[in-house]
């Protein structure tokens, strides 16, 4: 198993970096500075929350609910920080709590009630970019002049030693999400459950813990991600902030290696999927094909990732 998950890797790093050349080729505006550290840090962004649905994905279930929680995130955060003048380190854990909360609660209505993950984080989606609208009274909320939250404006926006912060704090958590991954007994709980759940709980494995728990890391990694995406952007217009974004966690996560079936993936294969992806949204740009073709392109990537992990499964 290890060894073809080395495989995959090293076929999805390869594809990249074929691919970074081949863009630079066509346009030599992708090795400038300036591109290269957006690309960092977008990278870093998307990374961060892929990183949670992957974890999930790995579990055999699916967040449709990314992007509207990340809406949602970005619009309490900018209300407790501009209108409730909270300190930002009480508005953090705040934001953070509510995330942990809402995937507890998916993960409780899975396994509990044996809802479908699908229906579940659908509903979420829906339920959550109409609360975020409903509490920002449809208007779109930002951070403007106003002081006090100096710190996090430079996580999301500046860098460090010339690397983007987000992508600093990206490599932080994929870092140590692979040395629970895959260096842990819970992270080889997470593969047993996405291989064989029935069989997992008759080994003595607690799966409604592992499964929730799933879900509880990826509202996590939706909220810090939400946090760099609010000041990133620097307003949140509820009905459109982070919209789809979920679509992009799961061809990140999918492009990675991991299975929709369940109990295969990587951090690494994440991470990597996630910078193929943002290459690919970068050439979109440089070589001015229509904005248009985005969901074009993700529809593709999911399809050659699932298409491939079919073929890689029979052989």
């Amino acid at each position: 198993m290890k060894r073809l998950f080395l495989k995959r890797e090293f076929g999805i790093f390869a594809l990249l970096v074929a691919l970074c050349a081949t863009v630079a080729l066509m346009n030599h505006r992708f090795l400038s500075v300036a591109n290269l550290q957006g690309e960092g840090r977008l990278i870093g962004m998307f990374g961060i929350f892929s990183i949670g649905t992957g974890l999930v994905i790995i579990t055999g279930g699916i967040d449709l609910s990314t992007g509207s929680l990340m809406a949602l995130l970005g619009v309490q955060l900018a209300i407790l920080l501009v209108e409730r003048q909270w300190p930002w380190p009480a508005a953090v854990a705040a934001v953070l709590a509510v995330a942990a909360l809402l995937g507890w609660a998916h993960g409780l209505l899975i396994t509990r009630l044996k809802l479908q993950p699908f229906i579940v984080t659908l509903c979420g989606l829906l339920i959550y970019r109409g609360a975020a609208q409903f509490i920002a009274q449809d208007e779109t909320k930002g951070f403007g002049s106003e002081r006090g939250f100096e710190f996090l404006q430079r996580l999301a926006t500046e860098r460090t030693a010339g690397v983007p912060n987000p992508l600093i704090v990206m490599v932080a958590l994929a870092l140590l999400m692979g040395v629970v991954l895959h260096r842990s007994v819970y992270g080889r709980y997470l593969y047993a459950v996405g291989q064989n759940e029935a069989a997992a709980r008759y080994s003595g494995i607690n799966t409604r813990r592992i499964i929730s728990s799933a879900y509880v890391l990826s509202g996590l990694f939706a909220g810090i991600a939400a946090i760099l995406f609010a000041f990133y952007t620097n307003s949140i217009s509820p009905s459109s902030h982070t919209q789809s974004f979920e679509l992009y966690g799961i061809a990140a996560a999918v492009l990675g290696g991991c299975s929709l079936s369940g109990g295969e993936g990587s951090i690494l294969g994440i991470v990597l999927g996630a910078a193929l992806l943002q290459v690919l949204q970068n050439l979109v740009i440089l070589l001015n094909i229509p904005s248009s073709l985005n969901f074009a392109v993700m529809g593709a990537v999911i399809l050659v990732g699932v298409t491939a992990d079919k073929l890689l499964k029979k052989k």
